[in-house]
């Protein structure tokens, strides 16, 4: 083999080593990088409990109840499709009926997200169109 062959083949196998690795990256990376899922996704699913999920839709109105020990439960809802999320701490500010919600957390055996987390999206004027046609 001469220098500009083994150039080509040392270049060539490379290429190949890293669109494997790019391949292996992606494909297990395929369900975390969604920013979160629709209700109707998270129904549609039907995920095994203790799965570990983001739900983000709109706070159905009427929903909001509060607990004692700063327990908030809520229905989070897309317009088709209603799942409940419980949490416990303090819910920022935003977090009221018709805003915009994402919660993360457990699905329990009941279909109930015990959310750790909950974020409330400040702005409903724009929103991307993946967003809104989740929604």
């Amino acid at each position: 083999m001469t220098r500009k062959q083994r150039r080509l083949a040392l270049i060539g196998t490379s290429l190949a080593v890293l669109a494997v690795a790019a391949a292996l990256v992606l494909s297990a990376l395929r369900e975390s990088i969604v920013f979160f899922n629709s209700p109707t996704d998270v129904a549609e699913k039907h995920p095994a409990p203790g799965t570990r999920m983001r739900i983000g839709g709109l706070v159905k109105p009427g929903s909001v109840k509060r607990g004692d020990n700063l327990r908030v439960r809520f229905a989070v809802t897309d317009g088709k499709t209603d799942i409940s999320v419980q949490y416990q701490g303090i819910v920022p500010d935003l977090c009221r009926e018709g805003q915009g919600v994402v919660a993360e957390g457990k699905i329990d055996t009941a279909g109930i997200i015990a959310a750790d987390t909950v974020l409330a999206k400040h702005d409903e004027r724009y929103m991307p169109r993946e967003v809104v046609d989740a929604l």
